[in-house]
């Protein structure tokens, strides 16, 4: 297969990753939102591109606003996907520990937090057993569809 680059992702990345995330999700967001994650947090969310530089995966990441209280500080992962013919080469977990890496290193965050449906197996595989989070919480009719979610998280070393 072509070479897969992970990398922080930048403003030109962000058609591509909005295309990606129509391609291989239900949730979809506006333009805005992504950018809005890249200005915000600009080294927290990764791509994986190939050769050609054609966004094949993204995390879209940010750290969470609410908190006041310092060792509260943590991150949260919006968005997740990878196109499905670059699947089972390891790259959600590679955007996945690349974007928790630079919320510890750029943001002293001490854990990351995110919501995946219940009925995803695949996601739940590679949060629970590759990733090494740990469920928190149910979150009943989390999504539009009136899905349950999970609500999952990861403690990170500073």
């Amino acid at each position: 297969g072509k070479m897969v680059t992970v990398r922080p992702a930048v403003i030109e990345d962000l058609p591509g990753m909005q295309h990606c995330n129509l391609l291989c999700l239900p949730e979809n967001y506006q333009m805005k939102y992504f950018m809005y994650h890249l200005l915000a947090w600009p080294q927290v969310s990764q791509v994986a591109v190939d050769e050609d530089n054609t966004v094949v995966g993204y995390v879209l990441a940010k750290m969470d606003e609410e908190t006041t209280d310092e060792k509260d500080t943590h991150g949260h992962i919006t968005s997740l996907a990878v196109r499905r013919t670059y699947r089972r080469q390891g790259l959600a977990e590679k955007l996945m520990n690349q974007a928790c890496a630079a919320m510890a290193e750029v943001y002293r965050a001490h854990f990351c937090s995110l919501h995946v449906r219940r009925s995803n197996r695949a996601a739940l595989h590679l949060y629970k057993d590759k990733l090494g989070f740990s469920q928190e919480d149910l979150e009943p009719k989390y999504y539009a569809d009136g899905e349950d979610a999970l609500a999952m998280k990861r403690p990170l070393q500073a």
